[in-house]
């Protein structure tokens, strides 16, 4: 299962990278249910303010395995995006889109279309569609616009490494490294798991946007009207919310070394030295010596899942960290 994009002689020069707040915003949105790992966002998520602020139509359109209607988060069509732009946009959607999209989306979560929520968006499209831009606008107001800057930061630093990769080995270097989800061979980028699915780029060329908030899965736009697009998590995620870390982090920290603590700290869920070394923004070779000593000190140890050593906190390691 794979998602595939073939690249022409004109694609190869017409690939770029782009920032979107609106996709931030809608990753965060789906952040806020208790079926999501929050991830590395779990400290963020302990200081956002929710009173007041309703969510639900537009949470029942980001299913966790499934379609998420891509006129909700259009691909950007500039390298600076400003929410204000990407929401005029959004208001804009031909609503025949709306239509097909929304059914889409719905029927992907059982007893959704039928659940007083779903009949409402599967209603006039015209009203739909201000109650969803309406929602998108709080929804940046609450959670993205106050941390801005950070994750504006965290994009621009991914973009600068990524275009500084693509200067020196082309595409090759770009998509060999670009995450470990991704593969090139002989004009073909694929995005390993999902759904399968092709698309000869035939000239549009691709766009490249990192995201913070989508911060576990690497998602490609297939779907014409939209020009294709991957979204991949940003390099360095695990460095965001440092101003966030609890004190007992900092202070274990100060007693095995700073990266170590957050490597350790990071290991809620199981991971592999490449996924680590592109989420701190770290040598995987780096990577590879840390884990060694917080394995032979007993607080990870390493098992095999397919192809690659998936490395996890021990009991030692969950009392340290916890």
């Amino acid at each position: 299962m794979a998602v595939t994009l073939r690249f022409g002689p004109d694609d190869l020069l017409r690939c770029r990278f782009a920032l979107s707040p609106m996709l931030e915003t809608v990753s965060a949105v789906r952040l806020l249910s208790p079926r999501e790992d929050p991830g590395p966002h779990r400290g963020w998520l302990t200081t956002v303010d929710l009173q007041g602020l309703d969510l639900r139509p537009l949470a029942l359109l980001l299913p966790r395995r499934g379609y998420t209607p891509d006129f909700l988060s259009p691909p950007p069509t500039s390298p600076l995006a400003r929410f204000a732009d990407e929401l005029q946009a959004v208001a804009a959607t031909d609503h025949q889109v709306i239509r097909r999209e929304l059914r889409k989306s719905l029927a992907d979560t059982p007893g959704a279309a039928e659940s007083p929520a779903g009949r409402r968006l599967l209603g006039e499209p015209g009203s739909v569609l201000e109650l969803l831009v309406e929602l998108l606008r709080r929804a940046w107001e609450v959670l993205v616009e106050p941390v801005w800057p950070q994750v504006r930061g965290l994009l621009d630093a991914d973009v600068s490494f990524q275009t500084r990769r693509l200067a020196e080995g082309g595409l090759d270097r770009l998509f060999a490294e670009l995450h470990p989800r991704l593969r090139w061979s002989n004009g073909v980028l694929t995005r390993e798991y999902g759904d399968d699915d092709h698309r000869d780029l035939a000239g549009e060329g691709l766009i490249l946007v990192p995201s913070a908030f989508k911060w576990d899965q690497v998602v490609a736009i297939v779907d014409p009207p939209w020009q294709p697009t991957v979204i991949y998590p940003a390099r360095g995620l695990g460095t965001l919310w440092q101003t966030f870390s609890p004190d007992r982090i900092a202070a274990l920290g100060r007693l095995m070394g700073k990266t170590r603590a957050a490597l350790l700290a990071d290991l809620g869920t199981p991971m592999s030295t490449t996924v680590l070394a592109h989420r701190h923004a770290l040598a995987a070779g780096t990577v590879s010596e840390h884990l060694a000593v917080l394995r032979d000190a007993g607080f990870v140890a390493g098992e095999r899942h397919r192809h690659e050593i998936r490395y996890r906190r021990t009991p030692l390691g969950e009392a340290a960290v916890g």
